[in-house]
């Protein structure tokens, strides 16, 4: 272990996260004149899209939807596909960089391993770990901007065995920045979920033998990921500012909406026509731009479920395969889980190197030092075990950093071990003039990274003018506030079929984790106004108060 590098100054801010809610709110305080610093754990831009490079890894938000607004940002930047994948994302990232000058306001492979708040001079005290040398360093700041995203930190069951595998052993949240090579060898795919989808896809073309071990049928719809030239760049430009102005309006920041007719008060013919054409769009529509009613009536949702299934059966061959990927009996409400995108995904089970386990009622028992054994007594020699099981998300991230606020004695991560609170998802009681992002009872998983990091990048950044102009040097939510946010953010996750479900969205994954409503489900729109009707109320629910 390295020695501790003095502290290098206090800062306005410190934005921890080099994602688009890092960047955009590096830039924004940038350019209100802040002193600020932003510290990235990784080697490069793009959170989640530097970590999550295994093969097949890209977005399922098509461009132009996905990316930032700001017109120098997207008017020298062209897109090669409607869906792009980590690498041109990452480029798109060093894009922003350039075009924001933010080079020199980046801290590469600076992992923050504590946050304590200092209640006599109000400001924070970091310390940092360099990932690649071990040298420690202290930092300080009068707010800090958490954006470590609801993906980073990754999770692994604990199988029985698995620290005795001699195998090689990934999971996709950190996939080796060199590559993986499966070519001749038996690779295992744990989990079926967004990025299980992707890599199955890839790893049934190289690997020797692939075993997939499927807790969960993933319900995808197909991707239709189309090629962007130079006409179809100039195309979306042309038309962008009405993009934008749909972005703005829409419940998750997407450019089309869920349809207001109600899915039992359609013609057949009407209604098969329509969801016809939801399919062939590709991408989320079939989810997104649905009718109104699906994702809260049982029978509206039941039939949304078997259209998606009867376009899917005859692309599977095997019977027994079609009931495990696609059963008779939904497993969960169409919809109540995240939907992956996929191209190719059902064909994959069609190849003889391909063999696809149901862990519903044959689950791994056991992880040798070279195979994975199940209930059934199956035992499947594998040379390598890719973990595609996910996330701690939405508060994983932020929980992982030993955070005190105003008591010393109590970590964020206690302070949440009975439950989230946050006030509009963004700050929390008892720890002052921190700010999160894409993160606990905000829209989070419920929007797209970029329309969410501008919603809540603006908001923060105004908030610290604000602080800034009227001589405040320290803001905090209010219990009372909070605990009317923790409420209403509760109340909104009962109104559709989402409790119906056990997923991620309402931490069911980790074991021991409170079931809650991790993400804000009435809408941008709604949220945005929320937020703003506080800003206008000169911060309604917070106490603000100078430096002692």
């Amino acid at each position: 272990m390295g020695s501790i590098a003095p502290d290098s100054g206090r800062r306005d801010a410190i934005v921890i996260g080099a994602g688009f809610s890092g960047i955009y709110e590096l830039h924004k305080l940038k350019e209100a004149g802040f002193d600020v610093h932003l510290y990235e754990a990784g080697s490069g831009t793009g959170g989640i899209w530097h970590w999550n490079c295994y093969p097949g890894a890209r977005v399922d938000t098509p461009v132009p939807t996905y990316q930032l607004t700001s017109a120098e940002s997207w008017t020298g930047w062209n897109w090669s596909q409607r869906f792009p994948d980590y690498s041109e994302l990452r480029t798109y990232f060093q894009h922003l960089v350039k075009v924001w000058d933010l080079g020199d306001l980046i801290t590469f492979n600076t992992r923050v391993q504590s946050m304590h708040w200092d209640d006599q001079s109000h400001k924070w005290r970091l310390s940092m770990r360099n990932t690649n040398t071990g040298q420690e360093s202290e930092a300080s700041a009068r707010s800090v901007v958490l954006c470590t995203g609801f993906g980073s930190k990754p999770y692994i069951p604990d199988f029985k065995g698995l620290d005795k595998f001699k195998g090689e052993l990934y999971h996709t949240g950190m996939w080796p920045q060199t590559g993986v090579n499966m070519e001749g060898k038996r690779v295992a795919v744990i989990g079926t979920g967004a990025s299980g989808v992707q890599l199955i896809q890839e790893a049934a073309k190289e690997a020797k033998h692939l075993t997939v071990y499927q807790r969960t049928p993933n319900t995808a719809l197909p991707m239709r990921n189309d090629l962007y030239d130079k006409t179809m760049n100039d195309t979306w430009k042309k038309t962008f500012q009405h993009t934008k102005d749909m972005i703005l309006k829409t419940f998750a920041g997407f450019d089309y909406e869920f349809s207001p007719e109600s899915a039992l008060k359609v013609s057949p013919e009407v209604k098969a026509e329509f969801y016809k054409n939801l399919l062939s769009s590709g991408g989320l529509h079939f989810w997104l731009g649905t009718y109104s009613d699906v994702l809260f009536n049982d029978d509206a949702n039941n039939e949304a479920y078997e259209v998606w299934r009867q376009s899917v059966l005859p692309r599977i061959k095997d019977p027994r395969n079609r009931e495990i990927l696609a059963p008779k009996v939904p497993p969960h409400p169409f919809g109540t889980k995240r939907i992956s995108l996929e191209k190719g995904y059902f064909e994959a089970f069609n190849q003889d190197n391909v063999d696809l386990v149901s862990l519903v009622n044959n689950p791994i028992t056991e992880v040798t030092d070279t195979s994975i054994k199940t209930a059934d007594g199956t035992v499947a020699e594998v040379d390598m075990i890719c973990a595609a099981t996910g996330f701690d998300s939405v508060t994983g991230g932020i929980t992982s950093i030993d955070i005190r606020g105003v008591d010393p004695k109590q970590t964020i991560k206690e302070r949440w071990d009975k439950g989230t609170y946050t006030l509009y998802g963004m700050t929390v009681s008892g720890f002052p003039n921190m700010y999160m992002m894409y993160g606990p009872q905000a829209p989070t998983a419920f929007a797209t990274g970029p329309s969410s990091a501008e919603c809540q990048g603006d908001w923060i950044t105004a908030c610290l003018i604000y602080q800034r102009d009227n001589n405040i040097t320290k803001i905090e939510a209010t219990k009372e506030a909070e605990q009317e946010w923790r409420d209403h953010t509760l109340e909104m996750g009962e109104k559709g079929l989402f409790t119906k479900a056990k997923s991620w969205y309402y931490g069911d994954n980790i074991p021991g984790k409170p079931r809650e409503a991790l993400n804000y489900m009435a809408g941008l729109p709604t949220y945005r106004n929320k937020i703003w009707e506080s800003a206008n109320n000169n911060y309604k629910g917070f106490e603000l108060s100078p430096c002692a």
